[in-house]
């Protein structure tokens, strides 16, 4: 919906319920003062493909766990329960995108104004610290079978690990064409990290069978942990951004304020925020000092200028000279 609104003293109305923008101008004593850009587009938040990942995953966690009681394996048990940590980061991020597309543009009614896109960046945010708990368990399995090595099935690692790799690899591709969503993104990356902890522990069983040298399961335990360290801190990084209110990674806040300023008729831009409403939505409002008669082709302007980066949510306040500190108000 477009609409722009002109007083003092007349009032006009426009709709376009083409473009889900929101324009506001108005005019007091001198000064003009625009709204305007909430653009919306579809979140794809595929609610189903977090409905499968979670089932068959936690299916596989409840048969490794019996079988690595059955083996008397470790290995097993600690792959087990890092794949658990994943079924739970599954029902987070899950969780996240089935609130954020139930209440997405404020149909959450009541104080959550923009409904709850937010709860996508904690989901990430909580799969990220998540994986970084995993791998300080698998970290603490692995020094404790140096001191404490034991025999163990090794065909039944093997098997069993294989089977987990295969089922792991599997829910990650359903997200690896959803990389722009960071909550997608953090379900893809655990589940990779999971294919790589299952595939390690394979490949321990089968050296372990050839050799005999038990030491070799903690040491590709401990590998292991640094790749899914180094995979997990891009995730966090951002995650953490998110959550404090900064700019998506994506945003390049410099050039899109120049962007601004190179507006015709645009003298000055201040009050520059940018900030993610979600994994996948951007915010930004602006102060666009301008000397400009046509202010509804200068908003449309700079919501293209928007737009170009990706922000789908624009507020704009027009002001013919910089507005003074109003003490009191």
């Amino acid at each position: 919906m477009n609409a722009a609104h002109e007083h003092s003293p007349s009032h006009r109305h426009d709709h376009d319920h083409a473009d889900h923008g929101h324009g506001h101008s108005h005019s007091h004593h001198g000064h003009s003062h625009g709204h305007g850009g909430h653009s919306h587009g579809p979140v794809d938040t595929g609610d189903w493909r977090y409905a499968v990942g979670l089932v068959v995953n936690l299916l596989f966690v409840a048969c490794e766990f019996g079988a690595g009681l059955i083996a008397d394996s470790t290995a097993l048990l600690a792959d087990a329960g890092h794949n658990l940590s994943d079924v739970l980061g599954l029902a987070m991020a899950g969780g996240a995108a089935w609130l954020a597309r139930r209440g997405a543009h404020g149909a959450a009614g009541g104080r959550r104004t923009y409904g709850f896109g937010k709860a996508t960046v904690l989901a990430a945010l909580g799969n990220a610290l998540l994986l970084i708990f995993a791998c300080g368990a698998i970290a603490f399995e692995a020094v404790r079978r140096f001191n404490e090595p034991a025999p163990v099935g090794s065909g039944v690692i093997m098997a069993v690990a294989g089977i987990g790799f295969v089922i792991n690899l599997g829910t990650a591709l359903l997200f690896m064409k959803s990389q722009h969503d960071l909550n997608a993104r953090g379900a893809y990356l655990h589940m990779m990290a999971d294919a790589g902890v299952s595939l390690g522990v394979v490949l321990a069983g089968g050296l372990i069978m050839m050799t005999g040298w038990s030491v070799v399961d903690p040491l590709v335990s401990l590998a292991i942990v640094v790749v899914i360290l180094w995979s997990t801190w891009g995730l966090l990084k951002d995650s953490v951004n998110l959550a404090m209110d900064g700019a998506p990674t994506g945003v390049d806040v410099p050039a899109l304020e120049q962007a601004l300023v190179g507006l015709p008729g645009v003298r000055a831009v201040h009050d520059l925020h940018v900030w993610g409403l979600s994994t996948t939505e951007t915010a930004l409002t602006a102060h666009l000092v301008h000397d400009r008669a046509d202010t509804a082709a200068l908003i449309c302007e700079a919501q293209a200028v928007a737009k170009r980066y990706a922000i789908g949510h624009t507020t704009l306040q027009l002001e013919t000279e910089p507005l003074p500190d109003c003490p009191g108000c």
